[in-house]
Order: structure tokens, then C-alpha cells, then sequence
């Protein structure tokens, strides 16, 4: 699980692939899944998709008002549950009545997450990028472990994002209580956290056949970019003055249903059998970074994301945050 294991396969998909051709030829009747943030942008999609092919799907839900009209057209097929990943009581409340209720669980996709917010402490003082897109995610997989190993081959799906490049963890300051507060800083410390996480929790299931992934999306214009001002998604290329989506956007940006895919595809891919714990995009293992390539900012995985090590070390001081809690 270190950088030479990130060598691409030959899907059959790509950047333009949607969920529901990734699914396709997949037979999941009678498989349960959960999907944090299933109720707007790419989260959405994903439940979707995996609702029309039988499988039964499970919704955390934080805010009623806004999942409840969404998720509205799905009822029968999808359910809610009362979930804030900002709140550890909320997590294991949830996690609990899932291990009780659950036949199996075969598909956690670690969906929902928040980019480059004002400051912002959630729990006991954590920094909230850290706190909900690691953390939370955390708290919730390990609270659902003995579940996902007795349906075994589980697997877990942790979304990063190309933003992992940004900031590798911030050993001495992870929640900056000594260094000022930097939005993107702390996105892509929580991304790289993803990645790492996933590394790590595929040691933990293997026993029971599991694995777990680290999945980049892909650009896509969702709820995720609420925090940025029009001039800040000017200024990186997202937005024209008038709100429209620029050349690159245009070119490279996915839709939702393109969004989902690398997940959807990490998910029930027969491919990745035997390779825990890479970190992939465009429905394909990811390669590493390449130097000096015009595109090495959004494509392509840092070291730093595929560290065992690292993984480990993380993996034990999140262990300790969230008991200290």
C-alpha cells in the first residue's frame, strides 16, 4: 500500500463514466450499503445508482430539511437516519442501531465532507475539516467494524480529493492551535487523512476479506464549494466573472453522475481484489504524481497519501483523540 502499489488497471471506464455505468453489469441485489452525505451532489447520485440496482441503502442524515425533499423520490428504496458527524454522541448513537437493526453491511462509502470553511471547533475543540472529514468518518467506521466484518468482504470507501496535495498531516498542530488558521491548509491535511485512513483500516479488515479505498472524485460543482466566495473561485480558475463556469471547468470538470463513479467503481470492482488501500481516480488506480507535468496539481497521488507508516501513526493518535473526547 505504499506508492509503487499505485499502478493502474485497465477499468473499461473513465473520467466520463457515470455511477450508473459503472454498475451496470453488477448483480448487488440483497446488498446493504451506507453513504454519509447521500442527500446532495455526488453523495446523492451514488445512493441513486445503487438504489436501482436493489440495494438496500442507509442515509446519516444531520439536516432533515434538506434530506427529506431530496431523498422524497427514493422512499421505499432508501432510508434516513439521524446522524452529525461533528458529534461523536450522534456517531455511535447511529452506528449502534445500525449493528443492531443490520443484517450485513457490505458497502460504507465515506461520502460527506466540507472544503475550505472559516474557523470553525466542533467537539471538543476540534478543528472542524479535520474534525467531520476524518474524525467523524473515523468514529463511525470503527463503531460499525464488528458489523463489517461479520458480513465480510466488506468494503470501505474514504473520499479524498486531489486536495490531499495541499498539506500533509500537521503532526504538531493538526487542530492549528499554534500556527493561524488556513482554510486550504487544513483541506488537504483532512484529505490526506482520508487517504491514509483508508491504507491503514485495510490491515484492519483483511481478516475478514475486506478492503477499503481512497477514492478522488474528480472537479465537480456540488454543495461542497458553499464556503467559496465568487472572486476566490475566479481567481482558481472555476468560475468567470459572471458566475459561469470557465473554459478549464467546462473541460474539466464532471457532472454528479460522473462524480460518483471512482466510488461507485472502488466499491464492487472485482478488479481490486487483492490491492487494499490504494488511492484511485477516474475509475482506475491512481498514478503517482508526475513531476513537473502540467497536470501533477490535479492528477496523480503524493507519497505522502500512500504511506503505511504514516497510516499507522495516524491511525494511533485518532485512536487516542477520539477516546480523549
Amino acid at each position: 500500500m505504499a506508492l509503487a502499489d499505485q499502478v493502474p488497471l485497465t477499468s473499461g471506464f473513465s473520467a466520463s463514466s457515470t455511477g450508473a455505468q459503472v454498475l451496470a453489469a453488477k448483480e448487488l441485489a440483497g446488498k446493504v450499503a451506507i453513504v454519509t452525505g447521500g442527500y446532495s451532489g455526488i453523495g446523492l447520485e451514488a445512493v441513486r445508482a445503487l438504489a436501482a440496482k436493489g440495494v438496500r441503502v442507509i442515509v446519516p442524515v444531520r439536516d432533515r430539511a434538506k434530506a427529506d425533499p431530496a431523498l422524497a423520490a427514493l422512499a421505499g428504496t432508501v432510508e434516513a437516519g439521524d446522524m452529525d458527524l461533528g458529534d461523536l454522541r450522534s456517531v455511535h448513537r447511529f452506528a449502534d442501531q445500525m449493528s443492531a437493526t443490520l443484517p450485513r453491511l457490505d458497502l460504507l462509502i465515506n461520502n460527506a465532507g466540507i472544503m475550505a470553511c472559516p474557523e470553525t471547533r466542533i467537539g471538543p475543540g476540534w478543528e472542524a475539516q479535520f474534525g467531520t472529514n476524518h474524525l467523524g468518518h473515523m468514529a463511525l467506521t470503527v463503531r460499525l467494524m464488528g458489523l463489517l466484518q461479520r458480513t465480510g468482504g466488506a468494503r470501505v470507501v474514504a473520499l479524498s480529493s486531489t486536495g490531499h496535495k495541499i498539506s500533509g498531516i500537521r503532526w504538531d498542530d493538526i487542530h492549528f492551535q499554534s500556527q493561524p488558521y488556513d482554510k486550504w491548509q487544513a483541506y488537504g491535511q483532512s484529505k490526506t487523512a482520508n487517504a491514509l485512513f483508508a491504507n491503514a483500516l485495510s490491515r484492519r479488515l483483511q481478516a475478514s476479506g475486506g478492503q477499503a479505498f481512497a477514492v478522488h472524485p474528480g472537479g465537480i460543482f456540488t454543495p461542497l464549494q458553499r464556503h467559496l466566495p465568487l472572486q476566490e473561485q475566479v481567481r482558481l480558475g472555476w468560475l468567470n466573472e459572471d458566475g459561469t463556469p470557465s473554459a478549464l471547468a467546462q473541460s474539466g470538470f464532471k457532472t454528479t453522475e460522473q462524480g460518483c463513479a471512482t466510488s461507485l467503481w472502488a466499491a464492487t470492482s472485482p478488479a481490486l481484489a487483492g490491492k487494499p488501500g490504494v488511492y484511485c481516480e477516474d475509475c482506475d488506480i491512481a498514478r503517482p504524481t508526475e513531476v513537473g507535468s502540467p497536470f501533477a496539481r490535479y492528477r496523480g497521488v503524493e507519497a505522502h497519501a500512500c504511506d503505511d507508516e504514516a497510516a499507522e501513526r495516524l491511525w494511533a493518535l485518532s485512536e487516542r483523540i477520539l477516546e480523549g473526547a
